[in-house]
């Protein structure tokens, strides 16, 4: 049992360590993507500086990252407890990944590859709320913050175990907090305050002129 724990979170970990969205960048620009934009390892950043099929395929990856690691977890028969803790280390790998020196992304995408395992037919209809907001306000960020926000009660209505719920919430909550400074840093660079909402300049899957 508790081999079985390390090594699920060291598999964690290391997965969520992947810099989906730095190798994108190299293998299709050449660049470093913490160079460029906002300098988020992350998705979005990958989708505005590299391209829109880069940005999608990161995306996708780093959301794989999370659910393959809950799987994983799953598959060696541990306690839903350790299957959180498991999730959670995929997050923190993400976050700060070993292959770059402790400095990575966000960690939304890996959150909700976490969560699509948890819940995956509450995370698809939570996934279908992102993106009707990313239709109506071209705004990634915003839209996962919501999608994020009613997948606990999406799970609740659909009479999930109380545990995925504090959990889905939980998680959300250490994503947000430990980025505070991140997005504050956002805010000071967007042009106008009405784009913290609707952003006008683009949309999230244009890439950047």
């Amino acid at each position: 049992m508790v081999g079985s724990v390390v090594l699920a979170i060291v598999i964690a970990y290391l997965l969520g360590s992947i810099p989906s969205a730095y190798i994108a960048g190299r293998l299709v620009k050449g660049v470093d993507i913490r160079q460029v934009g906002g300098g988020n390892v992350g998705a979005l950043n990958t989708m505005r500086e590299i391209g829109t099929v880069a940005g999608f395929s990161v995306l996708f990856a780093d959301m794989a990252k999370g659910a393959i690691a809950v799987l994983v977890a799953q598959w060696l028969g541990l306690p839903l407890i350790w299957v959180f803790i498991v999730g959670l280390a995929a997050v923190v790998g993400h976050i700060w990944p070993v292959w770059l020196r402790f400095k990575g992304g966000r960690g939304a995408a890996t959150t909700m590859g976490v969560l699509l395992a948890l819940a995956p037919i509450e995370f698809a209809i939570s996934f279908g709320v992102m993106v009707i907001v990313v239709l109506l306000t071209s705004n990634m960020r915003l839209a996962i913050g919501i999608g994020l926000a009613f997948l606990p009660l999406i799970i609740w209505l659909f009479g999930g175990e109380v545990s995925i719920i504090a959990y889905s919430i939980a998680l959300s909550l250490f994503g947000g907090l430990i980025n505070i400074p991140r997005l504050k840093a956002d805010m000071t660079r967007v042009s106008s305050k009405k784009d913290l909402i609707v952003d006008r300049q683009y949309k999230p899957w244009q890439r950047r002129r």
